[in-house]
């Protein structure tokens, strides 16, 4: 039986970690005791590792005793975590949204006969896989990826919940976004161009730029326009500027009463309270994937995938770990299966562009009721 190490007991690596314990013999490590204590009282077939992610050399000890990594750890060390597994020569999946770009680690991954998966979640992930495989079938002009992770019930002023670290979020909000317009790389403001989009279920939610095309930009530069944005219910933007605006997502230090603070450290603490979702608390995922594009008779063709998925009673799984966590699950069957084993390090579009692999991963999140539609003219 192969032995898997999950990275992060966080909300997404906990539902990693018990999904695969039904087939392989996991291990969970974090340095959080109460974290990894949750887990192990949602499944008792895990084993559960303390341990500091910053400790490369203690990190990398542990990494030896196991076949493939799952790393779910925090954005800000996602890429040095990365990078340390790949130096250990064994396989990783990866859903730590770090803002390096992981392509600078291919040489090293195929030097030590690695196989990488990146950026594999619901977005980045889902999406891409979708692009990889229709990319193939189709001479793509367009994707929007349009994506969003909303509480069920409302709460003012935000109208928000994080199923991960408020700081990943504020990311969102800060991070300039890149788009592809007519061929050319285009950056803008996140948090910009806000519109309103109907969804069924949901009614209206607002759209912002965001950067979430990462790695296809590099690999999809033949396609003239791609974008994404993240959803929200509407007058969520309107606060969110107000505060980065204000100065409240700097991170310059600023004197206090004669202390240095920081007030992106500060915020962070008062919104992880505001936005933590409580134990049990009901939540969705709201996702459309949009691709235009010419068949081989040159026909155009528009394919629309939309998700609504919501969190799971039966397993008490948010619909963010579900959808996330279950697609980079599916990936590390892919690779333990020998369904996909290149070397390197192989963004979500390029596992995808293999039919195998795309209908692999959609029959798996389908078994775990992580449903998909889609609309083809």
């Amino acid at each position: 039986m192969s032995k898997i190490l999950v990275l992060g007991a966080g909300m997404v690596g906990s539902a990693m970690a018990i999904d695969l314990s039904k087939k392989y013999d996991v291990s969970i490590a974090d340095f959080n005791k109460k974290a990894l204590y949750k887990v192990l009282k949602k499944c008792g077939d895990l084993n559960t590792i303390i341990l500091d992610f910053l400790n490369i050399d203690e990190l990398q000890k542990t990494i030896k005793q196991f076949d493939l990594v799952v790393c779910a750890v925090p954005g800000f060390l996602g890429y040095q975590t990365l990078k340390a597994i790949i130096e250990t020569k064994k396989d990783v999946v990866d859903i730590s949204f770090f803002s390096e770009n992981a392509l600078e680690l291919n040489d090293l991954a195929k030097k030590n006969n690695v196989t990488a998966i990146v950026d594999c979640g619901v977005a980045p992930g889902v999406g891409n896989i979708i692009l990889g495989y229709y990319n193939e079938k189709l001479k793509l002009t367009d994707f929007e990826c349009l994506v969003g992770g909303l509480p069920k019930v409302k709460k003012w002023p935000f109208s928000y919940k994080a199923p991960f670290s408020p700081i990943d979020v504020i990311e969102e909000y800060t991070r300039p976004a890149r788009y592809i317009e007519n061929g050319n790389i285009v950056v803008k403001e996140a948090l910009s161009d806000c519109e309103f989009v109907e969804f069924d279920k949901v009614g209206t939610l607002e759209a912002f730029n965001s950067d979430g095309l990462r790695s296809i930009i590099y690999t999809m530069p033949h396609i003239l326009n791609m974008k994404e944005k993240t959803l929200r219910y509407p007058n969520h933007v309107e606060y969110i500027k107000v505060l980065k605006a204000s100065g409240f997502f700097n991170n310059e230090p600023i004197k206090v009463n004669g202390k240095k603070v920081i007030p992106l450290e500060i915020s962070s603490a008062i919104l992880f309270n505001e936005w933590k979702l409580e134990n049990n608390e009901e939540e969705i995922t709201v996702m459309r994937i949009s691709l235009d594009g010419f068949d081989e008779n040159g026909r155009f063709k528009k394919v629309v995938y939309n998700l609504h998925d919501e969190y799971c009673h039966k397993t008490n799984t948010s619909s963010m770990a579900r959808t996330t966590g279950y697609t980079a699950t599916a990936a590390v069957n892919l690779i333990l299966n020998n369904i996909f084993n290149e070397k390197g390090v192989f963004p979500p579009e390029l596992v995808g562009k293999h039919e195998n692999c795309f209908n692999f991963i959609f029959d798996y999140l389908k078994e775990r009721n992580v449903l998909y539609t889609k609309t083809e003219n």
